[in-house]
């Protein structure tokens, strides 16, 4: 097979979340450890750090990548999904994988995949690893795709464990509580492994607090380490003060931080990522104050993360977010409250698997909203979107396409007017061609 049949292969043939949902989502670790197994182990040949949570963990990963790239160390990345281009899923140094060496993998061990059965989540983490352990990186950042504990990156055994937050997502798979949800997550702590969490919540902190004494795992929380406050915003910056409050757990020294990702919600972000660099220097790692400085101002630049409360183009500002649950949502809307405009365009799709009524009332009435849906299976249609809307006061018109949607909202718009586009990881991927 060439390329493109090799994703036609794993788009088609495999069990796929995204098309799927809960149904391609195996809820064991035995076709990952077997593809592993067959594969010489590569996930026992690279050190790694394994980063979890409802929101935040997309962000945080390639923060860190970010960072160790800055500090000269041969740095891999895992995350999921892709949004223009599956190769984004795998990457060195913010190069993605080459297409010959995904052909050449597919092609090698496709009887293999036939005897195994495995989903397309479980290929794609088993050729990270492959691709990770061919190229000898000093460390790899590990994203979990769908909770933790059942996640088929948990095969791994990181130098250093994260968990972002906390909330309701997918609870159709990992539980209807925050409880349930964060003994999910708390799956990726492991034995005599330094686990960080970023953000306290009192309804929970207490599970990770006795997890990690269980497997005698020293647990350091964000925000018990550091205090962070935006000082500025520009169109490319947020500008940060981090506030050591604790000397033993942080690096002991106020830093003063560019960050090119300008979503307010990074902020909790960074506490974690800052508390987990002196975790990182105690395992070997030389990462140096001015290190951390320029990669948190080029994390963009360095690991060509998108979607993250992105400007797509002024006049009017377009901008997009992949936040798509309750919690990511309440952080877009306190971005939209910082944010000025004279009218606020909401183009919007989401998936048949969310909870939407808790993100619905949260929106504001006074947008005028364009509904649509990606092209497949597991998304909402925007007919069924704009009806629900419609019961809490949104009001707009449906679209055949995203693209259609994104046409209108820029037609209707004045240039002193936002459009924001959102509600899917997907709807994203759909809009971003169009303004690149």
């Amino acid at each position: 097979m060439n390329y493109i049949e090799v994703l036609d292969y794993l788009y088609g043939r495999l069990p796929m979340f995204t098309r799927d949902g809960a149904s391609a989502f195996k809820k064991d670790l035995t076709n990952t450890l077997k593809l592993c197994a067959a594969l010489d182990d590569p996930h026992r040949q690279f050190r790694a750090i394994h980063v979890a949570g409802t929101n935040g963990k997309g962000s945080t990963s390639h923060m860190l990548a970010a960072i160790l790239q800055c500090a000269g160390y041969r740095t891999g990345l895992y995350t999921s999904p892709h949004l223009l281009d599956f190769r984004e899923r795998i990457q060195i140094n913010g190069a993605v994988v080459p297409k010959d060496f995904v052909v050449d993998f597919v092609n090698r061990h496709q009887s293999l995949i036939e005897a195994v059965q495995p989903s397309f989540f479980e290929v794609t983490v088993a050729m990270a690893f492959a691709y990770f352990a061919a190229k000898k990186v000093d460390i790899a950042v590990i994203e979990t795709g769908l909770g933790g504990r059942l996640d088929s990156t948990n095969v791994i055994h990181p130098l250093l464990s994260l968990i972002t937050n906390i909330g309701y997502d997918h609870m159709h798979m990992l539980g209807n509580s925050l409880t349930a949800i964060a003994g999910e997550k708390a799956g990726i702590i492991k034995w005599h492994t330094p686990i960080v969490i970023s953000e306290r919540q009192d309804d929970i902190d207490n599970l990770f607090i006795q997890r990690a004494a269980e497997l005698h795992a020293p647990i350091h929380f964000a925000s018990d380490a550091w205090r962070i406050e935006k000082t500025a915003i520009d169109p490319q910056f947020q500008y940060l003060s981090a506030y050591p409050n604790d000397e033993k757990a942080s690096l002991g020294m106020k830093l003063e931080l560019q960050l090119d990702l300008r979503g307010s919600y990074q902020q909790k972000n960074v506490a974690g990522v800052l508390t987990s660099i002196p975790l990182l220097q105690s395992a070997g790692y030389a990462i140096s104050t001015m290190q951390i400085q320029q990669g948190l101002r080029n994390v963009q630049q360095l690991t060509g993360l998108m979607g993250r409360w992105q400007t797509l183009a002024t006049q009017p500002t377009v901008i997009c977010d992949t936040g798509h649950n309750e919690d990511g949502w309440k952080e877009i809307i306190k971005n939209l409250a910082y944010s000025t405009y004279s009218q606020l365009h909401l183009v919007i799709g989401v998936m048949r698997d969310k909870d939407l009524p808790p993100i619905l009332q949260r929106l504001p009435k006074e947008a005028i909203y364009y509904f649509c849906n990606p092209d497949f299976e597991r998304a909402l249609p925007a007919k069924e979107l704009q009806i629900q809307a419609l019961s809490y006061q949104l009001v707009g018109n449906a679209y055949t396409s995203i693209p259609n949607a994104i046409q209108a909202a820029q037609a209707a718009a004045a240039p002193d007017d936002l459009i924001f586009i959102g509600g899917s990881t997907f709807v994203v991927a759909d809009a971003l061609p169009l303004f690149m």
